[in-house]
């Protein structure tokens, strides 16, 4: 008996092996999916103009988006969560930001072309974020990709919260991948240790907000890239 063989061009095989290597592609939100610094930017500087105070510059502000409310309220106000006015001040931010959530946010560069590649190869991709999901669904549904994502976890979707590995093992539940084939990008430490706690590849988004004072060659990741479609050569 005679077995015919279909021999793919190299480019078809080699996505095809890709596919089946990897399941699932998860993202962080703030500083790896979506550039979200500037409305941030915007909120923050609304409520220190509310409160009589000088506005911070961008470049201020930037490195500190990844690390949430606490840190942009450190850089805006120089108080931590024990200061008695943290938490009035923290609520304001949030509602201002809700307020203004989708101005000028838009994914990265490139990043739109990679989820269509994803799709393209039957990837699923999500979104594990440790922002609370009154932010992070409306700023999905702004961007309309809350339908396309597989999973999309939010800060309060589980009781845990990142570097935790529930949000993303939760993500593989809900995406139907193990964590073995699932790759995990982000722009933070917590975000790779969440990923290697959970079982997953891990890659550093090196355009994301990171500080001068990180060192994310430490942070033990699988790899670092500089520009979405580099994700690519990692599946």
């Amino acid at each position: 008996m005679w077995t015919s063989i279909i021999w793919l061009p190299q480019s078809s095989r080699v996505r095809a092996i890709k596919s089946n290597h990897t399941d699932c592609v998860l993202f962080d939100l703030d500083g790896t999916f979506a550039d979200t610094a500037q409305d941030l930017h915007h909120a923050l500087n609304l409520q220190l103009e509310r409160h009589g105070r000088q506005p911070v510059s961008f470049q201020q502000l930037r490195p500190s988006v990844s690390h949430g409310s606490r840190a942009m309220l450190q850089v805006g106000f120089g108080i931590d969560p024990e200061h008695p006015d943290f938490a009035a001040l923290q609520t304001e931010f949030l509602d201002l930001y809700l307020k203004n959530i989708a101005l000028q946010t838009q994914p990265f560069e490139g990043m739109l072309e990679l989820l269509d590649a994803l799709e393209a190869m039957r990837i699923r991709w999500g979104i594990v974020t440790n922002k609370p999901a009154r932010l992070t669904d409306p700023l999905m549904q702004k961007l309309g990709l809350q339908r396309r994502a597989s999973t999309v976890i939010s800060g309060d979707t589980t009781p845990y919260a990142k570097p935790h590995p529930e949000p993303i093992l939760q993500a593989c539940r809900e995406s139907d991948a193990s964590p073995e084939h699932t790759l995990y990008i982000g722009d933070a430490q917590r975000d790779i240790e969440a990923g290697r706690n959970a079982g997953t590849r891990t890659l550093v988004a090196m355009f994301g907000y990171l500080a001068k004072s990180d060192r994310p060659e430490t942070w033990q990741a699988d790899g670092q890239i500089d520009h979405p479609a580099q994700i690519l050569d990692w599946l």
